[in-house]
């Protein structure tokens, strides 16, 4: 069906003549008449009767009426939500992010943007890099910030943040007061770690396997949260960009040490999408604010120098 001639029978019906319909839409009569025409014979029923005054629904015609009142009814809905879309009034963002940027970055950003615009919705997603990169890629995540992650080429870096990784711990961890770490220091103490799907594991086993070290691995879990609780307690340590431990670096209550190689110096933390799907108007919106605030942080000093 050709919607424009849906449209001239709408506009014709509201005016009653096709002369002043035409006069309102801008075209000649001629134009409106060629396209009823078509529409009657795309119908098999004629829809209009032409009379002195102007024209009069046919019994078909009476049907087409409420067919196209009700489609240019909700045409007008739509694009009223798509307004509201646009201007931010409305819509849903889905985050997948690591955990550092939730308990420390995230919080704050969501507020200010949440300020601003009070309508948008949030669903926020803590997994490992490689998890939050599929969830990209399987359109369940509009964005993800990720740790270390893997080049894939479905995926978009759009801001990064390059800091180094550290070794976290207790402030009365033997190591605590140390200047930086080697590698075979930290394989000789016990080491809480992520599981190997996350990008800090690989990292770390990485190097490890380079140097034909071994480690002591006395945890493994796939939540940040409890490998840093446990460096919390005392007696392991576990490894992570400052970023991740930021609240409980500046309570005091971990150490960042560096770890004096140089596989660690520089790893980024990373604001992906995917390449090909257009995001909505609320996920670009946020997209634009967390790449700007990502960029800006990373600026205090987390590591603890010997005195």
């Amino acid at each position: 069906m050709n919607f424009v001639a849906f449209k001239y029978f709408h506009e014709v019906v509201k005016a009653r003549s096709i002369r002043r319909a035409a006069d309102r839409l801008h075209v000649a009569p001629s134009a409106i008449s060629r396209q009823l025409v078509q529409l009657e014979h795309s119908l098999g029923a004629p829809l209009l009767e032409r009379t002195s005054v102007g024209v009069a629904l046919t019994p078909a015609g009476m049907l087409v009426e409420r067919y196209t009142v009700g489609m240019f009814r909700d045409l007008d809905r739509l694009q009223a939500s798509i307004r509201d879309y646009r201007g931010l009034q409305q819509g849903e963002v889905k985050l997948c992010i690591m955990e550092g940027i939730i308990s420390g970055f995230l919080p704050r950003v969501i507020t200010e943007f949440q300020v601003q615009y009070p309508q948008i919705r949030f669903t926020v997603i803590s997994e490992s890099s490689d998890r939050m990169i599929e969830a990209l890629i399987r359109n369940e995540a509009d964005i993800a910030v990720v740790y270390n992650a893997r080049h894939r080429p479905e995926i978009d870096v759009v801001a990064e943040h390059a800091e180094p990784v550290m070794c976290l711990m207790a402030r009365s961890h033997p190591l605590a007061n140390c200047a930086s770490l080697t590698l075979a220091q930290i394989c000789a103490v016990p080491i809480a770690l992520p599981t190997s799907d996350f990008g800090l594991r690989q990292l770390f086993e990485r190097a490890v396997a380079g140097r034909k070290l071994s480690a002591d691995v006395v945890l493994t879990a796939n939540t940040l949260e409890l490998t840093h609780k446990m460096a919390l307690a005392g007696r392991v340590i576990t490894i992570g960009p400052a970023l991740c431990a930021a609240n409980d670096i500046e309570a005091g209550l971990l150490v960042a040490v560096p770890i004096d190689e140089p596989e660690f110096a520089v790893v980024r933390s990373m604001i992906c999408v995917h390449r090909e799907r257009a995001l909505s108007y609320a996920a670009a919106g946020f997209l634009k604010k967390i790449s700007v605030e990502f960029q800006n942080i990373g600026n205090a000093q987390w590591t603890q120098i010997c005195p």
